[in-house]
């Protein structure tokens, strides 16, 4: 691909802190190049204390737009110029997007989320009840995501009462048509679950193995979906329950795929071939 790079290339990126082992430039890559665009997507390593001349950078070197990782996804706001409502919802950027100059951030995360559930799940939050373990910045994308997507009620189970209610409270201002829940911490979520329609996990429980305490699958009814946003090791101790109960689950690696695949439209206006991000991302985690 090098090779091929001409004065005319479009550059793409990833900021973050550090990046070496994000997977985005090899998903962007292959989609830069089976919809036979002129441009190349490459990792920016940006430590916090230069996170505002990196963003300047941007802008003063025409590159066409980046994905925001951790750490910068909120310490990036008071650098752009504004930001889509995806994002304002989310209190969080993952994607920059350079239009003539004005950087605009958007939140794709959620969306990726809501899009995962319907490729891999078949399911649609709309009229649903939906538990959602964590209230942290992964949380907040997904939980805006799912009261536009309609959800009926969403309850959010954290350790911190105090950040799940803050995280209530910032999404009832603008989403009055989803009832938002807190569950007490120390309190068995069973009542909840009988009624859930999804469970999803926002939180790195589960990476180390790890098992969420308080939450019985064996709760849910047997309808309920089960979604687990880590996907590294791909099944967790949540997924391998879900699978011995015979709930349909899925981990990350589809939103990840689905955000990815939101951004690529975003900078380019086009859709990158269905399923080709996943499959670069599955590739890599099999190897």
């Amino acid at each position: 691909m090098l090779s091929s790079l001409t004065g005319s290339s479009v550059v793409y990126g990833i900021i973050g802190h550090p990046v070496r082992h994000s997977l985005s430039p090899a998903m962007q890559n292959a989609a830069l190049q089976a919809c036979g665009l002129d441009g190349v997507f490459v990792p920016f390593g940006v430590p916090p204390e230069h996170l505002g001349e990196a963003v300047a950078g941007l802008r003063a070197l025409g590159v066409r737009g980046v994905n925001v990782t951790i750490p910068h996804k909120s310490g990036v706001i008071p650098y752009l110029d504004g930001l889509d409502e995806s994002a304002e919802a989310a209190g969080a950027v993952n994607v920059i997007n350079n239009e003539d100059g004005r950087l605009v951030g958007y939140n794709t995360d959620g969306d990726g989320l809501v899009r995962s559930l319907a490729e891999e799940l078949a399911f649609t939050p709309a009229n649903s009840t939906v538990v959602v373990m964590g209230a942290g910045g992964a949380a907040r994308g997904a939980v805006a995501a799912i009261c536009r997507a309609g959800a009926r009620r969403i309850i959010i189970a954290n350790r911190s009462k105090d950040r799940a209610e803050a995280l209530v409270a910032a999404m009832e201002k603008r989403y009055s048509d989803t009832v938002l829940t807190v569950s007490e911490c120390g309190v068995p979520l069973t009542p909840f679950l009988h009624e859930a329609g999804l469970v999803v996990n926002t939180t790195s429980l589960g990476m180390d193995n790890e098992v969420i305490a308080g939450l019985d699958l064996g709760a849910l009814p047997g309808t309920c979906a089960v979604y687990d946003m880590v996907y590294a090791p791909p099944v967790t101790p949540l997924l391998q329950e879900a699978h011995r109960l015979g709930l349909s689950h899925a981990n990350g690696l589809g939103m990840l795929a689905a955000q990815g695949e939101l951004a690529f439209r975003i900078w380019t206006g086009i859709m990158p071939p269905p399923g080709l991000m996943k499959r670069v991302l599955a590739g890599i985690c099999a190897s």
